[in-house]
């Protein structure tokens, strides 16, 4: 009993952060009844189970700091020597950030003088996607996936595919989804794709898509699992709103 008194005496610690880890991460469901019935040894169980697991998926936002005093050497540095290197290497860094304006704008000096590498396009093409700019993304991924159409295990050609749908290339973008989705299992994409079939009204392909990711999750090792969440559930998130909707709106990844 000694050993056991600590958990029994600080459980409800243990289940106050078992909950906050559940409510944030989303787990499977059946998680909540054994963190609440079980007490300090469920939470106990969950926390070895999903939290400590979790902890590699931290290790970005454990390097902030170094991260960040890397970022102030290279802007240091490029005030005496802007070269392309260090640029891209500033923009990788302020990509990582959420930085994504800044990141734009280092690899836009990178590109100016290096434009051999179709990394500097995909990295810029990946912030300009996160601010919406689409059709800039839509130039750079096309020079990416010109120069290598398999580039990041075909997500570049993937988010190609993305980029024309949102800017109305509607033809372009099923042609190219159809054909990325045959050799890549990136669930991303897959969202992507089922979340354009239903903004087209293809419902029951859509569905297919949807099912095939929620399928695919109870396969999937656990740190697969963890890695792709957000996908999953914003998969499940979809299926609910085709479910509700009968088909006839989706949203617009």
């Amino acid at each position: 009993m000694g050993i056991f008194f600590p958990i029994l005496r600080y459980g409800f610690i243990l289940q106050a952060i078992a909950i906050v880890h559940f409510i944030r991460r989303r787990p499977d469901g059946f998680w909540l009844w054994i963190i609440i019935l079980g007490g300090g040894f469920g939470a106990l169980i969950y926390i070895v189970v999903e939290v400590i697991p979790d902890f590699g998926l931290l290790r970005g936002s454990l390097r902030f700091f170094p991260r960040r005093q890397r970022i102030g050497e290279l802007e240091a540095m490029i005030r005496d020597n802007p070269s392309a290197g260090n640029n891209e290497e500033l923009g990788g860094l302020y990509l990582d950030n959420g930085e994504y304006a800044r990141a734009r704008e280092c690899f836009d000096r990178s590109i100016s003088s290096r434009t051999d590498s179709p990394d500097p396009f995909y990295r810029r093409a990946l912030a300009e996607l996160e601010l919406k700019d689409f059709a800039a993304a839509v130039a750079d991924l096309e020079r990416v996936v010109s120069k290598e159409a398999n580039y990041d295990f075909h997500r570049a050609a993937g988010l190609l595919a993305y980029a024309y749908w949102r800017v109305g290339n509607i033809a372009q973008a099923d042609a190219l989804f159809a054909r990325v989705t045959q050799v890549s299992t990136s669930t991303e994409i897959q969202f992507y794709y089922a979340t354009f079939l239903a903004a087209q009204g293809r419902t029951a392909e859509a569905r297919e898509w949807v099912d095939r990711i929620l399928a695919k999750q109870r396969s999937m090792p656990g740190f697969q699992r963890r890695r792709e969440r957000l996908w999953v559930r914003q998969a499940a998130t979809l299926m609910r709103q085709l479910t509700r909707a009968g088909g006839a709106s989706a949203p617009t990844a």
